[in-house]
């Protein structure tokens, strides 16, 4: 990831923080910072499919966060002091998790519908639409993901053996 040629020309790069089951991104959040980019993570809205992604300080910015009822780490509520990506300069790269992903690109997430959303936002930003990397285990490399009209494709997929 660290290599990535979109990785090394982005700014703006927004990631996840990993769930146990997820691809672990806390050496990347901290390269983010090492190379003096801006890190950007989610914040979802329970009982609705809105996300915004926040700007984290540094990577020990991440102790300070609150812990949802889905065991995900991520800044309160309450907390409206830090730039939200699209009401500044936008994203160049979101680094994206999945339950399964398919070679077309095609990403199947919790069924909450928080990144196909967020990235029509995206879309309508000034800066376009930023490019989208999956972290995934090998084992999630599928024939075939179902997906529904609304489905935003991953620009590309990395994995082990990839």
């Amino acid at each position: 990831v660290i290599g990535h040629p979109r990785y090394q020309e982005s700014k703006r790069i927004a990631i996840f923080l990993s769930m146990p089951d997820e691809i672990q991104t806390e050496e990347i959040i901290k390269d983010i910072f090492k190379q003096g980019k801006e890190c950007f993570i989610p914040r979802y809205k329970p009982h609705s499919n809105h996300m915004d992604m926040l700007k984290l300080s540094s990577a020990e910015d991440i102790s300070s966060l609150t812990l949802t009822s889905w065991n995900i780490l991520q800044p309160s509520d309450d907390d409206n002091a830090r730039e939200e990506a699209l009401a500044g300069g936008g994203l160049d790269l979101i680094f994206m998790p999945g339950l399964g992903f398919d070679k077309k690109g095609n990403r199947l997430g919790r069924g909450k519908g928080y990144y196909d959303t967020y990235l029509e936002r995206c879309m309508k930003h000034p800066s376009g639409k930023p490019y989208m990397i999956a972290l995934a285990f090998r084992e999630q490399i599928c024939e075939l993901v179902p997906v529904a009209e609304n489905d935003v494709q991953v620009d590309e997929i990395l994995y082990e053996d990839c």
